[in-house]
């Protein structure tokens, strides 16, 4: 059986070479400014990117924040969250991935507005939400609070299709244990639609979201292949970009799958 297909997350100026000069079936790559507010310019690659067998996934700006109670970040949020997407349909994206946020006045709250988002955008491609790593009132951060996001978005009126996107360092930095992490989050989420495997450069709980080469970190090489093995889903490393870094990185991610 065929292992799922594995990549990077690249540079993004030429995607179809980079992805060949690291050996990726699947990339993931930045449209616009990933700490900026700006909407995705055009590509002048887009329908080449669009017919390519390659497959791309998308992840939106880090300042996007929905489950904010201040409506300038809000909208503002949801605003560049529909320009994200609109884009990624422009290049063929397999998926736009997005950290869900944090809530000032609480995670029930902060939820509540992720609702009302998916049934204010609308996308062509799935929306992938991500675990994330720390935050007071993050609304991915713990898995308990992940459940009460994931029962919210099944009830959103939407036809938007959301996924879950798994991050082993995000895991990690929450506090999280790893040993039967995979199997908790889709026991809330039904199923890992991707894979972001990465080595932390911090400790557990930490909260803090900073990746490194896989071996290079805090995380125990026998969790990190346990996860990869559990999830069986298509896998991006975010690790540092130095070609024969992301090549062996994917190299440990396809032996941990059986590849």
């Amino acid at each position: 059986m065929a292992i799922p297909p594995v990549g990077a997350h690249i540079w993004g100026e030429d995607p179809l070479a980079e992805a060949q000069s690291i050996g990726a079936e699947r990339v993931q790559l930045f449209l616009s400014n990933p700490q900026g507010w700006e909407k995705p310019p055009p590509r002048d690659d887009a329908e080449e990117l669009k017919a390519a067998e390659l497959g791309i996934y998308v992840h939106a700006p880090y300042l996007i924040n929905v489950c904010s109670p201040k409506p300038n970040v809000r909208y503002g949020s949801r605003k560049i969250l529909t320009q994200t997407c609109e884009a990624a349909a422009e290049i063929g994206a397999l998926a736009v991935v997005v950290h869900p946020g944090h809530a000032e006045d609480g995670v029930d709250e902060g939820v509540s507005r992720w609702t009302r988002t998916l049934e204010q955008v609308e996308s062509e491609v799935p929306i992938y939400l991500e675990n994330t790593a720390g935050g007071d009132n993050a609304v991915a951060r713990r898995f308990d609070a992940l459940a009460k996001l994931w029962d919210a978005v099944g009830l959103a009126k939407t036809e938007n299709e959301v996924g879950f996107c798994f991050d082993t360092c995000h895991a990690h930095a929450a506090g999280e244990d790893l040993s039967d992490a995979v199997e908790r989050a889709i026991g809330i989420t039904g199923g890992i639609d991707l894979m972001h495997v990465n080595d932390s450069r911090d400790k557990a709980g930490t909260g803090a979201d900073r990746h490194t080469t896989i071996g290079e970190g805090h995380i125990d090489l026998g969790d990190l292949r346990h996860m990869i093995a559990a999830a069986n889903a298509p896998t991006i490393v975010e690790t540092p970009r130095e070609i024969e870094k992301l090549k062996a990185d994917m190299a440990f991610v396809r032996d941990a799958l059986g590849g």
